[in-house]
This record gives C-alpha cells, sequence and structure tokens, in this order.
C-alpha cells in the first residue's frame, strides 16, 4: 500500500533530509560554478539557506503540513543567501502558497505547490534567464502537473517523476547557456535543487539520510555519552497491529520490516501472529510507529527511554536559565532602544554597505556609512543580514550598497521586507558602491539620489585579479589551475602567471577614453610596496591621468582595479 498524502511531520523530515544531502553534496556544487574562481559558493548559499529552514523547524511539533512548510519558508527567506539560496527560498515560498493551507497534501497538491514555487521564483528575478535552477524547476513543475492528470492519487510516481524530469532538464542546460558547455558542466543551482528534492524523496520512501558522515556522527555522539547512555539507539518503540486493512499484503508488512531495519536494531515482527507484535529500538521512534499506521489499526504503544526523561530535566532547568538570561538582556536592550528613539530624531537618509576587507570597511566609514555588514564574494550575507543591518539604522530612508552582483537579488528581498522605505543601489562591486556614496545629494529627494548615485556606480569601470582553482575552458580560453586571471565586466579576458602583468594587460582593457581617474585596490594577500610599484607603472602608460593607490583588504583578490 502507497503512502498518499504528506503531513506536516513527514514534511518536516523530507525538509531536513533535503538539506542533510545538500551539506553532504555542498563543495561538489561549489566546484560547478563556470568561473574557475576561489569564491564559487552556489552549494555554500543553498546549504546554507536550507540550514536556516531547518532551524526554524527542527523543534516544531506540527502535523498540518500548511503550517511546516509556511514556518520553512520563512527560515529559508531570512537565511537565503546569494542568487541560488535567494531562488531557492523562492521556491519554498510559493510552495507553500500553492499547497493552499492543505493539513495533507496530495498528489495534486504536491504539483500545485511546484507549480507556484516555479512562477514565484521566477518573478523575484528581474531578468530570468533560461538553463538555471529556473528552468529546472520551470520544467519540473510542468512534468508534475501532466502526470498526476494521468495519475491523480500516486504521490510516490509523482515524486519519482519530479526526479527523473529534473535530471532530464539539468542535463540540456549546457545547450542553453554556451558558457556551461565550454566549461563542461551542467548548471550549479540546478544541480543544488535537484539534490534537495533528491533528499525529500528519499524520506518519503523512508530512508535516513545524516547530517554528517554515519562513522563522524557516531564518534561525536560517542564523546558526548556518559557510560550509561552508551546506547546506539535511544528508544524502545512497541505496540500491535490489530485488524490488517483491506488491500494490505504480506509484502506491505515485510516492508515494514525493511524500513523498520532502516532505522534501528533488534526488529521484532512475526507476520504469522495476530495481533501482530511489532519491537524495534531507533532514534526515530515516531517513524516506527508512522510506518505502520497505513496498515492496520495500533494498541498498545509504547516508547522507552528513561536516561532521556533524566537528560530532559536538565535541559529544561539549563533552558529555563538561559531564558531569564536572554529575557533581561532583551528588556535591557529595549529599553535602551526605546530611550535612544525617543530621545534621537530620525535623519532623513542612511546607508547600509556590503564590504568585504578591512580597508574597503575603512573606506565607508570614512564617506559616513551608517552600517557595513561583513560578506560578499567569499561569503554572501544572508537576507535576515541585511534587513538587521537596515533596521539598526535611524533613519526614514535607507539606503543599501550590494557591492556584488551575487547578492543585489538578497538586498531587494530584504527591502521588501523591511518596515521602512528602502532603495537598493544595483552596486556590483565595492569600487562601484564607492562611487555611489560618493554621489549621494543630502539636499536631492529619494529619486534624485537613486538615480544620480545608480549612474555614478555605473561609470565606474572595474577590473579583478584572483587566481584559478582549477582546470578549465572558458570562452575560449584554457585555464590551469593556479593561473592568474584578470576579470572584467564579468568575462575572464587575461589568463597568465604573473599577477604584476596581468595587472598591467587587465588595466589596458578598464580605461576608457574621457576617464580621469585610476584607483588601485590591493588585497590582503598583496603587499604595499608592489602596489606602489603597479600604480608607477601605470601612471606611466598614463600620464594625463590621476592614479590612486588604497588598501581594499579584500581577501582572494589581489587587486580590484576601477577607472572613471
Amino acid at each position: 500500500m502507497s503512502q498518499r498524502t504528506i503531513d506536516g511531520q513527514l514534511f518536516k523530515e523530507m525538509l531536513i533530509s533535503g538539506a542533510n544531502l545538500l551539506e553532504q553534496n555542498r563543495e561538489t556544487i561549489d566546484a560547478m560554478n563556470v568561473f574557475p574562481v576561489p569564491d564559487g559558493d552556489t552549494g555554500t548559499n543553498m546549504s546554507l539557506t536550507m540550514k536556516s529552514t531547518v532551524r526554524d523547524i527542527e523543534a516544531l511539533d506540527e502535523h498540518d503540513a500548511s503550517k511546516m512548510i509556511q514556518t520553512a519558508s520563512k527560515g529559508a527567506l531570512k537565511g537565503a543567501r546569494g542568487n541560488s539560496g535567494v531562488i531557492l527560498s523562492q521556491i519554498l515560498r510559493g510552495f507553500s502558497k500553492g499547497i493552499n493551507g492543505a493539513a495533507e497534501i496530495d498528489a495534486a497538491t504536491f504539483a500545485a505547490g511546484l507549480k507556484r514555487g516555479a512562477d514565484t521564483a521566477y518573478k523575484a528575478v528581474m531578468k530570468p534567464k533560461e538553463g538555471t535552477i529556473l528552468t529546472v524547476i520551470r520544467v519540473i513543475a510542468e512534468d508534475a502537473g501532466r502526470y498526476v492528470q494521468r495519475h491523480p492519487d500516486d504521490l510516490g510516481g509523482l515524486l519519482d517523476k519530479m526526479i527523473r524530469s529534473g535530471e532530464a532538464i539539468l542535463e540540456k542546460t549546457p545547450e542553453m547557456l554556451p558558457a556551461l558547455k565550454q566549461a563542461g558542466v551542467v548548471d550549479s543551482g540546478g544541480q543544488g535543487l535537484i539534490t534537495v528534492l533528491q533528499g525529500w524523496r528519499a524520506a518519503f520512501n523512508g530512508e535516513h539520510i545524516e547530517a554528517t558522515p554515519p562513522q563522524a556522527a557516531e564518534n561525536a555522539e560517542a564523546e558526548a555519552q556518559t557510560e550509561e547512555e552508551i546506547l546506539k539507539f535511544r528508544y524502545a518503540v512497541s505496540y500491535q497491529i490489530l485488524s490488517i486493512n483491506e488491500g494490505v499484503t504480506e509484502d506491505d508488512l515485510n516492508r515494514l520490516r525493511t524500513r523498520l531495519t532502516r532505522i534501528g536494531d533488534k526488529v521484532v515482527l512475526n507476520v504469522e501472529e495476530r495481533p501482530i507484535q511489532v519491537k524495534v529500538n531507533t532514534n526515530d521512534p515516531g517513524k516506527a510507529v508512522q510506518y505502520a499506521c497505513d496498515l492496520g489499526e495500533l494498541k498498545d504503544i509504547r516508547i522507552d527511554n528513561k536516561a532521556e526523561e533524566r537528560r530532559e530535566k536538565e535541559r529544561q532547568a539549563e533552558e529555563a536559565r538561559r531564558a531569564e538570561e536572554e529575557a533581561a538582556a532583551a528588556a535591557a536592550a529595549a529599553k535602551a532602544a526605546s530611550e535612544q528613539a525617543d530621545t534621537t530624531p530620525l535623519k532623513a537618509y542612511g546607508f547600509v554597505t556590503i564590504s568585504i576587507g578591512s580597508g574597503f570597511s575603512q573606506i565607508f566609514t570614512d564617506l559616513g556609512v551608517d552600517y557595513i555588514v561583513e560578506g560578499g564574494q567569499t561569503m554572501n550575507p544572508s537576507i535576515e543580514d541585511i534587513l538587521d543591518a537596515v533596521n539598526k539604522v535611524h533613519a526614514e530612508t535607507v539606503f543599501v550598497l550590494p557591492n556584488n552582483s551575487n547578492v543585489i537579488l538578497a538586498a531587494s528581498q530584504a527591502a521588501e521586507l523591511a518596515e521602512k522605505k528602502v532603495v537598493v543601489i544595483p552596486t556590483k562591486n565595492t569600487a562601484m558602491g564607492v562611487g555611489a556614496v560618493i554621489a549621494f545629494n543630502p539636499d536631492a529627494s529619494t529619486e534624485e539620489n537613486l538615480i544620480n548615485m545608480t549612474a555614478a556606480a555605473q561609470q565606474v569601470k572595474t577590473g579583478q585579479i584572483t587566481y584559478a582553482v582549477r582546470d578549465t575552458v572558458f570562452e575560449d580560453k584554457e585555464i590551469r589551475e593556479g593561473d592568474i586571471i584578470g576579470i572584467h565586466n564579468g568575462r575572464i579576458e587575461v589568463v597568465g602567471k604573473d599577477i604584476h602583468d596581468i595587472a598591467l594587460e587587465l588595466i589596458q582593457l578598464v580605461v576608457e577614453d574621457g576617464d580621469s581617474l585610476i584607483t588601485i585596490y590591493y588585497g590582503a594577500d598583496t603587499s604595499e610596496e608592489d602596489a606602489s610599484h603597479l600604480c608607477d607603472e601605470i601612471a606611466e602608460l598614463y600620464p594625463d591621468m590621476d592614479v590612486e593607490v588604497q588598501f581594499g583588504g579584500q581577501p582572494l583578490y589581489y587587486y580590484l582595479l576601477s577607472a572613471e
């Protein structure tokens, strides 16, 4: 007898399994990024987004599927990082709306959730691009809709179809995006999404996906346990199956035995007895009981764990103590904030900027930016990080400078969630952010500043110099691991072995007629002496322009060169 619906508890297991499987494959997905740069982070961003989801639902005891996914989608939205993470959060957000309050999700409802998830994700992106995670979720949703029309009660089959459909369209993404084809990879965001969905299907089928590799988890657990607690499975579960439901076969009962064996040991289940006695030692007592619910009426359900009762009391006492401390701290903070709000009038404008590197952070501070969120190329901040920063700025209108193309979407979502007016200036790097802040006019209107700051940012031309983390081919350029690469306008333009030579070649692509200022921002791995020497040589190349050197402190990128 196949399971026809998903309740809140099962969906919780599916979400956790999806997050765990994604984390297990995070590094592999990171390595699939087309650019062979050291900050390829699609897998990391999606994994951190799902971890935020799990944190919000982990302690939630909710059997209503719609309430479970509502909580999950809020967690994903708060923790969403990077474009891939934000899109994943929008898929969950749409799925939550698409199931339309269903306490239990059947095949048709699941397909409707996928359709709404795809639509919501597309709407969140200003210029959707095919061959990406968007294409993958759209095709999955379309195929799912057709499948349930033919098989309205086959939820298990629908989940299988979902994976097959996703894998098929993922293999076609290199034909849609030439950069993927040249790099010899499929879309990393699409791969991340399918990995999550594979985790969903596994949990639906009764498979347990560990949060960490099993051996590491066992070692960590063994270190934490006392001698009396050293038990592989903490719960002894027992119950009786009375009258067997119509249509249940001996194969179904044997399948129950298999599923129980997957989640525990010392399984007792004799199909010849009536009533059927079932026993299992497990760490998942809920599953042990749930698996039998579709087979017949259950009686004398018992779950024993005396050691946990003692530990629970200790935990409750500790939680009560922490809650008191947190409540006192929150009350004090609220009082202080209230006093400040009462005495300090709101200023008209404020600034939040994303910055990576102590040098850039100091530059923004000197320019009067109110709050700096650490992050960028090596660690994209979450929507919640940006929203928290906005809320700390005591201003009527807050300008947000993402300073990274992979943070703009997260900043835009934070702006939608904010309770004050937030304006996102679409800066793609820190040099553009500096240009935007300098162009700000405190006497101009919000709309005028948006236009002027955006225009100023776009006038800043930039080039970045880093190193390749793997062998690849990009736009007919053969790149070897360790090569120095120069990036301009989102493209790898220069490849070589020497940082200094690459910089001299790249600056000639960056500078255009009419420019009057070149700024060299050197990173954490570049010496001031090397930067000054480069400055002298560039000044000789452009004697009619001002050339400046500033410490950016950015990791992994030796130089950020700008011209305006």
